[in-house]
């Protein structure tokens, strides 16, 4: 399986053309508990927001892995702004090849011992990866998750819209080892929770790179289900 994983990574990174790295030679020896990867394409309306609530994070032991996939606005400029102010924020400056491609290259070359997902376009609470991260490293959980917010802007006003992962209480807040039932196939999302490196990388666990295709996710958290010997679900919100 480690063989298979080397060669899907290298088929990954050779698909297209890398411009540039931003901060993978900095800070090396420092100990990461939590890679957060964010995939970025023309987002530079929501692209601060979303970089202020990782910089933030009550977690310091973060990376944050941004992976630039061919933007044409001034996505590129922001990450490389918020890259001088702290060698925490990593940039892959990449050809456009999809999200899927996007979030495979930048799991590839995360540090941490887990992995979180954060959508450009989206923000967190500042202790969500704290929260998490104590969760799941206790037992090392392979995958924690969390109920999360949906929002809506009028003007400057936000309406939150809470979202349970789950209407059944009795998945919530304990260490789930051999249930898999099909209830725990309708928490479909993958950017609400952390999943522990070694078991995504022993499992080959990597999103679909179908070119020019939506939902390429939905193959990640599929398996991160079928494959997590230990799940853990928080009913809490974190992920807005």
């Amino acid at each position: 399986m480690e063989n298979m994983y080397q060669k899907q990574m290298e088929e990954t990174r050779n698909k297209v053309n890398v411009h540039q790295l931003i901060n993978f030679d900095k800070d090396v020896e420092r100990k990461i508990k939590v890679s957060i990867v964010v995939p970025v394409c023309n987002v530079e309306s929501f692209l601060r927001e979303c970089l202020d609530s990782a910089i933030n994070q009550t977690l310091k032991d973060i990376e944050i892995i941004c992976v630039n996939d061919g933007s044409t606005d001034n996505s590129l400029q922001i990450l490389e702004e918020y890259a001088k102010k702290d060698v925490r924020v990593k940039v892959i400056d990449k050809d456009n090849a999809g999200y899927g491609h996007a979030m495979n290259i930048g799991m590839d070359m995360a540090r941490g011992e887990y992995i979180g997902i954060l959508e450009s376009d989206d923000f967190v609470k500042l202790d969500m990866f704290e929260t998490l991260y104590e969760i799941a490293h206790k037992d090392q959980i392979d995958m924690v998750k969390a109920d999360f917010y949906r929002f809506t802007v009028d003007g400057e006003y936000r309406h939150l819209y809470y979202h349970f992962l789950s209407p059944k209480q009795e998945y919530y807040n304990r260490i789930i080892t051999e249930d898999r039932g099909i209830d725990l196939f309708k928490f479909t999302n993958t950017w609400t929770g952390i999943y522990r490196t070694e078991f995504l990388r022993s499992n080959n666990i990597r999103h679909q790179e179908t070119p020019g295709a939506s939902y390429q996710d939905n193959g990640f958290w599929f398996q991160t289900t079928i494959c997590a010997k230990s799940l853990y679900y928080l009913d809490k919100p974190f992920y807005m």
